[in-house]
């Protein structure tokens, strides 16, 4: 039944987190409490599995931490690897390795990757025109470069990808760029790089991708097709930096590798010194081996914003260098937002997790449990504190708890904690029960094998649902006194589905089936991922403890004021952060804009977008259709009405199949929201002229 068996081995990674900032929950729900469920899984069924992942430590972003700092790369990678590593292990992620890429073996094998394809002439030579800040006197890797994204209009969006859509991006795609060394809009000089052909790869890629078809998400597997429709073009491999890992060519003196060379191989060089370090053969997890039934099977756990890097680009670099397994898939998840808006980390608009872990202590998996229930599998979900207090009070305290305390007071205050029967061996007597078991056994392995991990928690969950309801039904509390025989049974089976939840369990929440384990006073090794659960005659259970405390309305209200003072505190530095003005422009140029005030008619949403609305608008001019990117601002019945700002001489675009004739013209405000244009007062006629 399960695909999983024709593999001896696995590798599993987890996107490697920067190390220029804590991680918040959103960083947990998109790529490591989803794998660690899984490696814990498959850990469970005996497999031979590795788990990776490190700090990466390049890149333009640690770089621009340290300048914003006054301090230097090194520091803040060596502050935030400490503090991102403490936190996982004590949140609970069970990596068998967690490495950093500033590592001398990173390092190294990074250059042998670069130069195996050079040596092959894989890469493209040119020169090209890239950004350059006068100012500063140095050319600018992407992440110091801002300017509007040009699919979706975001005014903030970087050089290499729009945190807003999800779009990645070249420097000279984005529209109006500014430099955030200097503030003003960088030059374009000639400099020279080494190019991967992707343009090349497209028709094996092609291939390949076309293959994972109805495995792989419908979500990963419609993005990478969207990027193959585009056409691929080649992407440099190299950068102009300061900071990173050295091109290794006399030529290149200066130029360090492009992060998204590197960070992937670093989950290589992580396995490369797990292995040594455990006396291991590294390449049994990532080479190809003579009998293809014998490669180990690769997954990436990863955000949606990382798709095209994990399906696309290190793909194509394993590919061209050779002898490398493929990864079997790339569960990547959508965006957790928190409290009705998107979480950020420059308005501190988040839940960090250091945070928690302090004023939570022995919480882990309370927020495991939460985040699992609600993660964003295949579309965007959201955290509230509201919703963690409801699903721990209402679920793992009125329902798993419940259930686990019940039996096991019943146990001691009837029978002194000690199980004895007739019987050697004390096992599930109910057929009823042993039926449903055996069904939710089966459900939670496909849920799991594929990467459903909510339905698998809430088929965990009916366990104790089906618990409750046979201690309800039977009454031992009151049989213990007209049928005591029949009231040993039913906790007898109780004691047994008990088992069968810690067992269930293991994967989402480690530390409560320690607990469980402690008062069932069992090794670890009774509790196995199987339909197998039986005491001995005269087992002592130990004392009964309660798995999860109530949370008090006083600690959410105290939690969402939190994040209310974090709000308000970070206005200030956002309206710091204010884009410098653009160059001047004469009176013709302006004079030349043609603005209207307007009327919304009509609104829309635009099908199969998540940002796009389709407007008709009355210019006063004429009545004509505008599509804008407000849909996430906006509901269309809301805006009917609305007076707007119009461009009505921008020349039509196609966008989505629509014509779009104009644009209305939006401001952001000090919460990052889009908000309307004032177009004046209710007396001001349609297709007044704004001069």
């Amino acid at each position: 039944m399960s695909k999983l068996n024709k593999f001896k081995r696995f590798t599993v990674t987890s996107a490697l987190p920067y190390a220029n900032g804590p991680l918040h929950i959103g960083h947990l729900a998109g790529a490591y409490l989803p794998a660690d469920i899984f490696v814990r899984y498959l850990r469970l069924k005996k497999k031979d599995v590795v788990y990776i992942c490190g700090s990466d430590e390049h890149g333009a972003a640690i770089t621009i931490k340290a300048k914003k700092e006054n301090t230097t790369p090194q520091e803040i990678i060596d502050r935030y690897h400490k503090q991102i590593k403490d936190s996982f292990v004590e949140f609970g992620i069970s990596f068998d390795f967690y490495h950093r890429t500033s590592a001398p073996i990173h390092h190294d094998l990074s250059q042998e990757f670069f130069l195996n394809l050079y040596e092959k002439d894989e890469f493209i030579e040119k020169f090209s025109e890239q950004y350059f800040d006068e100012d500063y006197q140095q050319f600018l890797a992407d992440r110091y470069i801002i300017g509007t994204c040009p699919n979706c209009n975001y005014p903030n969006a970087y050089g290499d990808q729009c945190e807003n859509c999800g779009t990645s991006l070249n420097p000279t795609d984005l529209i109006n760029p500014i430099s955030t060394l200097s503030g003003k809009p960088p030059v374009l000089k000639p400099t020279k790089h080494w190019y991967l052909p992707l343009d090349k790869y497209q028709p094996w890629l092609e291939k390949w991708i076309d293959a994972k078809e109805g495995e792989w998400k419908v979500n990963v597997f419609g993005q990478c097709k969207s990027w193959l429709k585009s056409g691929l073009q080649p992407r440099s491999m190299t950068r102009d930096l300061d900071w990173g890992i050295d091109v290794p060519l006399e030529e290149a003196k200066g130029k360090k590798l492009y992060v998204w060379m590197d960070a992937p191989i670093g989950y290589i060089s992580s396995t490369k010194q797990w292995a040594i370090d455990n006396g291991k053969d590294w390449k049994l997890y990532w080479k190809k081996q003579p009998n293809e039934a014998d490669d180990a099977c690769l997954l990436h756990f990863i955000g949606k914003d990382n798709i095209v890097f994990h399906c696309i680009i290190f793909p194509a670099i394993l590919h061209a260098h050779g002898g490398y397994i493929l990864p079997q898939n790339v569960p990547a998840n959508e965006f957790l937002n928190l409290e009705g808006d998107k979480l950020s980390t420059s308005r501190n608009h988040a839940v960090w997790l250091h945070e928690y872990l302090e004023e939570f202590p022995g919480k882990q998996d309370e927020l495991r449990y939460v985040l699992t229930s609600i993660l964003p599998e295949t579309s965007d979900s959201e955290f509230t504190w509201k919703d963690y207090q409801a699903r721990v009070n209402n679920e793992l305290v009125a329902i798993l708890g419940n259930y686990v305390n019940r039996v096991m007071i019943l146990m001691h205050k009837f029978y002194d904690g000690k199980i004895e029967s007739n019987a050697v061996k004390i096992v599930l007597t109910d057929k009823h029960l042993d039926v449903e078991l055996g069904h939710f056994y089966d459900e939670l392995e496909t849920s799991l094998e594929t990467y459903k991990f909510r339905q698998a928690l809430q088929t965990v969950m009916e366990i104790a649902r089906l618990g409750n309801r046979y201690l309800t039904e039977n009454e031992p509390w009151k049989t213990i006194k007209t049928d005591p025989a029949s009231a040993k049974t039913t906790l007898h089976n109780s004691l047994i589905l008990i088992g069968h939840l810690a067992s269930c369990l293991q994967p989402f929440l480690p530390a409560t089936v320690k607990k469980i384990v402690e008062m069932l006073n069992l090794p670890f090794s009774a509790i196995a991922f199987d339909k197998e659960m039986a005491f001995a005659n005269g087992h002592q259970l130990n004392p009964s403890a309660l798995l999860f405390d109530k949370v008090e309305d006083e600690v959410i209200d105290f939690q969402i004021q939190k994040l209310s003072d974090k709000k308000a505190a970070s206005t200030p530095q956002k309206q710091a952060e204010i884009v410098p003005a653009k160059e001047n422009i004469n009176y013709e140029s302006f004079a030349a804009m043609d603005i209207r005030t307007g009327t919304i008619l009509t609104a829309e949403k635009v099908a199969k977008t998540k940002k796009l609305l389709k407007l008709t608008i009355d210019t006063g001019i004429d009545q004509r259709t505008i599509v804008s990117g407000i849909a996430e601002y906006f509901e269309p019945e809301a805006i009917i009405g609305q007076k707007v700002s119009v461009l009505v001489n921008l020349e039509p675009r196609e966008i989505k199949g629509i014509l779009s004739q104009g644009m209305i013209l939006m401001a952001e405000n000090s919460d990052g929201k889009l908000d309307f244009v004032s177009a004046g007062n209710d007396d001001m006629h349609n297709g007044s002229v704004v001069r």
